[in-house]
């Protein structure tokens, strides 16, 4: 069976990197403090990836798989409904941010903030993985504003969209667990409003 499959040292590697990345920055750490959390030889890490760059976009890449399937797991199992999986998002994020989400992980922000932070060119390979996470969250959430009937779904997401980053920020900045439940009830009013249009 797939799940018994042992990982591959190409995983250990970049579950490793995630780690370290995401608590330390992607820039600040060093390929040896990765060889050495994971205890892979660096021809083994240079037969995987052909520089530190490569890792780091393995690492986004995995990252985007684990949050959204993480994300969207939580709202869609929360209800039929696609208002309350929309609120549900915020519940999802508390979670997070109180270190309960992501086993070993904690709450360090998000990883493609930070990402998109330390690789300011919008051109790096880096930015744009950040980007196109950011985007295919909100095709979700737009997706969902449609299904709950808003008239203007894409106004929809992009509000809430805002609401989740200003959470996230929030959170990781000013150590405040509770901006989930803020930008809760801000959504609710938001979602409210535009359904009343409808």
């Amino acid at each position: 069976m797939l799940g018994n499959m042992p990982k591959s040292r190409r995983d250990d590697l970049v579950e490793t990197a995630l780690k370290l990345f995401y608590a330390g920055g992607f820039k600040a750490t060093g390929i040896d403090k990765i060889l050495e959390e994971s205890g892979v030889a660096k021809m083994t890490l240079y037969n995987h990836f052909r520089s530190k760059d490569e890792l780091i976009l393995a690492v986004l890449h995995r990252r985007d798989e684990q949050f959204r399937n993480w994300m969207m797991g939580e709202m869609d199992k929360v209800s039929a409904d696609p208002r309350a999986r929309l609120l549900a998002m915020f519940d999802a994020l508390e979670t997070w941010f109180e270190g309960r989400a992501f086993k070993g992980l904690g709450f360090h922000g998000c990883a493609f903030i930070n990402a998109a932070g330390e690789f300011g060119d919008h051109a790096h390979p880096a930015h744009r993985a950040a980007a196109e996470h950011k985007r295919s969250i909100l095709k979700y959430l737009e997706r969902l504003c449609s299904e709950a009937g808003a008239p203007d779904p894409a106004k929809l997401a992009e509000q809430l969209a805002l609401l989740k980053e200003g959470a996230i920020a929030t959170a990781h900045v000013r150590c405040m667990p509770a901006a989930a439940q803020i930008a809760k009830e801000m959504a609710a009013r938001m979602i409210d409003a535009a359904l009343a249009e409808a």
